[in-house]
C-alpha cells in the first residue's frame, strides 16, 4: 500500500516513534513510582503466573549481552545511525508499513537511550513473561523493547515475502509494433 503523499508517510512514521517514546517513558515512570524498590520482590500479576510486572534495572542492553555503559551507548547510537541511513536509502519510498515498523524500532531504541541518560547508565525493566509449567522464564523487558522486537520480526516477515525494491514498470510496446497497422505483418 502506497501513499499518495509521502510526506504525511513519513510524518506518520515520526508519530509512531513519539507514540512509543511517550508510552514507554510513562509506563517506566509509572513503575518506578509504585514498584520501588527495584529487585524487591514485589510482583504485580497481570495474567495469573504468566505474564507479571516486576521492577528491576537493567544496566546492560537486550538480554544482558554488553556490560559497559559506554560501550552500549556508543553503539546504541551506531545502530540508530544506521537504521537512518537504511530508512532514506531503502524504505522512505517504499510501502507505508515499512516507515510505521521503523517508525517503532526508532522511538524503541530512542526511548532506551533516554532511559539510559535520564536514570544514569540503566534502564526501566518490568515485563516479566514466563510459563511455570514447563520452567521456562523470559528475559524481563519494557514497552521500548517489545516495540523494536515486535517491529523487527514484522519486518523481516515482510521483507521475506516481499520485494522491497520499486516495483517494475510495464514492458513498453516496441514503436515498430505501434506502427504497424492492425492485420498487416512485420518487417
Amino acid at each position: 500500500m502506497k501513499t499518495k503523499k509521502p510526506v504525511y508517510s513519513h510524518l506518520l512514521a515520526a508519530l509512531c516513534a513519539i507514540c512509543v517514546i511517550i508510552v514507554d517513558q510513562w509506563t517506566k515512570n509509572m513503575v518506578v513510582e509504585r514498584l520501588s524498590p527495584p529487585d524487591s520482590g514485589r510482583i504485580v500479576s497481570l495474567l495469573g503466573d504468566y505474564l507479571s510486572l516486576y521492577y528491576i534495572q537493567n544496566w546492560n542492553s537486550a538480554m544482558g549481552l554488553f556490560t559497559n555503559p559506554i560501550l552500549l551507548v556508543i553503539l546504541i547510537s551506531v545502530a540508530m545511525l544506521v537504521l537512518v541511513t537504511l530508512y532514506i536509502r531503502w524504505f522512505s519510498r517504499g510501502p507505508l508499513v515499512y516507515k510505521i515498523l521503523f517508525g517503532l524500532i526508532m522511538g524503541g531504541a530512542i526511548g532506551n537511550l533516554l532511559d539510559r541518560f535520564i536514570r544514569g547508565g540503566y534502564v526501566v525493566d518490568f515485563i516479566y513473561f514466563r510459563i511455570p509449567q514447563i520452567g521456562f522464564k523470559f528475559y524481563i523487558f519494557n514497552v521500548a523493547d517489545a516495540a523494536i522486537s515486535v517491529a523487527v520480526f514484522l519486518l523481516f516477515v515482510f521483507m521475506l515475502f516481499t520485494d522491497i525494491r520499486q516495483p517494475k514498470k510495464p514492458e513498453t510496446v516496441s514503436t515498430v509494433q505501434s506502427l504497424t497497422p492492425a492485420g498487416s505483418e512485420k518487417p
